[in-house]
């Protein structure tokens, strides 16, 4: 039964702060540029698109290659051989198709197919064949509608010889498919050039730049323009959707110049900064992120005279997260933005119950788009699948990819969910796990607070002998794409760091203060993680009984689908913004970035570059509005800006609106969205931006109309605690 509504921090274990200094309201992501991410790279750089140079490398096409016989060449020594392996149907169409490429009728050479071949050892050597002898021509391999029979491809590659997957003639017409069954109607197979030169490393790694777009959704818009499929990207970790983010991203054996060439017709992606490597990226390989976030103000503030009494409360706030931290949360976006929480999906799965795990990825939900609900309400009611496959978008990774498998197998429901990519099919279990975590979090800071270590605590360990510590590796990706409608896997949903030593504080070290609370960690649940000593380890065993799912011993004996079999993690409680930077502003309109992105500074720092690109239609967020900085405002010692004689809530003018930029780095796996509501002390929860919002819009439309009754209707739905609690504001302030 799907949810009314989207989980709630505290449904998600989410109730504690890190300290009890009063917050302030602001609205967090009022623009998608209010949100900018910068990948914090391994070697410590921060990652950003500065430059839409080609690397001076060469990719040169080897000598044998240059010797490879031509289309136009005498081939019938080969076309024998091949006769010899494959047979003389094949042979037969293998030689109409070098008749019309040595005709000259280049565009109209569809694709052929060769008979099925069950044995994939005799494909591999038609493969091999194929790029020995035939390098103008490029195979793939491609399966019947029945989901069972696979047959070799062969097309006329593109005009350099791309090798196989070349990444020409995707936009070619296929003729003569017909009623075959055959599904040629997938994108051709691209793993990498054959012509590759040994002196340049095999992985092509770029920066990406994205607005308002999940980095599968980025990539597969890439993909689709080269020809490639999403798992030949390689990356460290997904970023939020409602951002502008820039990340490393690899691809095996494509040329910088065909990426490049895409940043014309690429909308709200850019591509740069591109060098040739030796090895790809996989999830995890990243020191963290950098975030720069506004957080928007509301005029309401201003007008009623209470952000000048609250600059106090402000600096404070903001001060005391630069030095006190936050709860090191998993925050709402590693449980999912729709109404069906991904730790329910997970809690099934632990369970056994494969079928009602089904049922709750493809069923109905509240909040998602009015045409995909319409598709999920017509399966459920017809088990239509082709219908459903033909209207699901693509970015729907979990959904299409368990239909396809209930196509070829109806009823297995554990199959389909295997069908699901190994990375995002994890994600469910690991929700879970995340989900026990944050409880078990709430009760640590609840019951003992922050100010010490007591025994029982776990922490890592300082001095390791043998027999006290448990070494785990949670690192379980495997390279697939994780791509979800459902999982926004923002930029700091990585696996756990790899913990060598933990151990159990004990009363010695409580004597000699070896241990602060900074190193107090908590288990993920697994096989070789240890529980506390003390009472926090009964939250884990009481929730999860409570969902009817052991910690001990396995339902079922799908490994994958166990936590007994997983070997579990730890992570820190309490976390730190690291190089902390904080500075209060002022503004008018609200449709104004007030913060440079990439794009922007490439603008002052390039601007024929830039401004080729913005005339493509990348930087939506963009606007002739100019950020205002007053300037009598004054500057303190730590960088901040203050309010001080800022000309705020002048009767004679437009109010002005106040906004606070934020930068600071958080490691790998740690939300900055924690740490915005440790700021705030406010919900994270999107139903509550968007309401604060919209009634924040409805109040400044009267004033701005001057339209006394509203004024007086909104300031009722204020006094009753509705935006003036979204705000910071005391009903009592209207009395």
């Amino acid at each position: 039964m799907a949810r009314s509504s989207s989980l709630s921090e505290a449904e998600a274990g989410i109730t504690c702060f890190a300290s009890s200094l009063p917050g302030f309201r602001g609205v967090l992501k009022h623009r998608y540029s209010d949100f900018i991410v910068h990948e914090v790279a391994r070697d410590g750089a921060t990652v950003r698109l500065n430059s839409f140079d080609l690397p001076t490398e060469c990719v040169d096409v080897k000598e044998e290659e240059k010797a490879a016989p031509s289309a136009d060449a005498d081939h019938s020594e080969a076309l024998e051989a091949f006769r010899a392996l494959c047979g003389d149907a094949d042979c037969d169409a293998l030689r109409g198709i070098l008749e019309r490429v040595a005709a000259g009728g280049d565009s109209d050479v569809s694709p052929v197919i060769l008979k099925p071949d069950a044995d994939k050892a005799h494909r591999s050597e038609v493969h091999n064949f194929f790029k020995k002898n035939f390098k103008f021509l490029v195979t793939d391999t491609v399966e019947h509608s029945d989901g069972v029979q696979r047959c070799i491809r062969v097309r006329l590659g593109s005009g350099a010889g791309g090798g196989r997957g070349g990444g020409g003639g995707r936009g070619r017409k296929r003729k003569n498919m017909g009623d075959s069954g055959w599904r040629d109607d997938r994108p051709f197979d691209s793993r990498g050039s054959s012509n590759w030169s040994d002196n340049v490393g095999k992985f092509l790694r770029f920066h990406l730049y994205k607005e308002n777009k999940d980095t599968q959704e980025a990539l597969g818009v890439i993909g689709k323009m080269l020809g490639l499929q999403p798992r030949s990207f390689g990356f460290a970790g997904t970023k939020d959707k409602r951002a502008v983010t820039t990340q490393q991203v690899t691809v095996f054996k494509v040329q910088a110049s065909r990426l490049a060439a895409l940043n014309n017709r690429l909308f709200g992606i850019k591509v740069g900064n591109f060098c040739y490597v030796k090895e790809g990226l996989v999830l995890g390989q990243l020191m963290g992120n950098r975030f720069t976030i506004t957080l928007r103000f509301c005029a309401l503030a201003a007008v009623l005279g209470v952000v000048a009494e609250s600059e106090d409360i402000i600096k404070a706030a903001v001060d005391g997260l630069g030095k006190n931290g936050f709860i090191n949360y998993y925050g709402l976006q590693r449980f999912g933005s729709g109404s069906v929480p991904t730790h329910l999906v997970g809690a099934a799965l632990l369970r056994g119950e494969w079928k009602s795990a089904v049922n709750l990825i493809l069923d109905p939900r509240e909040g998602e788009r009015d045409d995909i609900n319409e598709v999920r309400k017509h399966y459920k009611e017809h088990g239509d699948i082709d219908m459903a496959l033909r209207n699901f978008p693509r970015y729907l990774v979990a959904e299409r990819a368990i239909l396809q498998c209930l196509k070829k197998c109806p009823g297995n429901y554990l199959q389909a969910l295997k069908g699901i990519p190994r990375t995002l099919r994890m994600m469910y279990v690991h929700s879970y796990q995340s989900y026990l975590w944050n409880h078990a979090a709430s009760m640590r800071v609840d019951k003992y607070g922050i100010s010490q270590v007591v025994e029982g605590d776990l922490v890592y360990s300082k001095e390791c002998t043998p027999g006290e510590a448990a070494s785990v590796d949670t690192s379980e990706a495997d390279g697939a794409d994780t791509g979800s409608s459902e999982i926004d896997l923002c930029s700091e949903a990585q696996p756990e760091e790899a913990i060598h030593s933990v151990k159990k504080v004990d009363s010695e070290d409580l004597l000699k203060g070896t241990y602060m609370f900074d190193d107090v960690v908590l288990p993920l649940p697994g096989s070789q993680a240890l529980f506390p000593g003390n009472e926090i380890a009964d939250i884990y065993h009481e929730i999860a009984r409570k969902d009817g799912i052991s910690l001990t011993w396995n339902a079922h004996g799908v490994k994958e689908f166990s936590i007994t079999s997983m070997k579990g993690g730890y992570r820190r409680v309490f976390q730190r913004p690291i190089d902390f930077e904080w500075e209060l502003m002022t503004y008018t309109d609200d449709s104004s970035s007030l913060a440079e992105t990439d794009l922007d500074v490439l603008s002052r720092t390039k601007p024929t570059e830039a401004n080729e690109l913005v005339s493509s239609g990348i930087s939506g967020h963009q606007s002739q509005d100019k950020m205002e900085t007053p300037s009598d405002a004054s500057v303190s010692t730590n960088g901040s800006r203050s309010l001080e004689n800022m000309p705020i809530g002048s009767p004679d003018t437009l109010p002005k609106k106040v906004a606070i930029k934020l930068a600071f780095t958080l490691p790998a796996s740690c939300y900055a969205t924690m740490a915005i509501r440790e700021l705030l002390k406010a919900s994270t929860s999107v139903c509550r931006i968007s309401e604060n919002t919209q009634l924040l819009n409805l109040f400044l439309t009267s004033i701005v109309n001057l339209n006394c009754d509203a004024i007086f209707k909104q300031l009722e739905v204020l006094k009753n605690g509705g935006l003036g609690s979204a705000l910071g504001i005391c009903p009592s302030y209207f009395q």
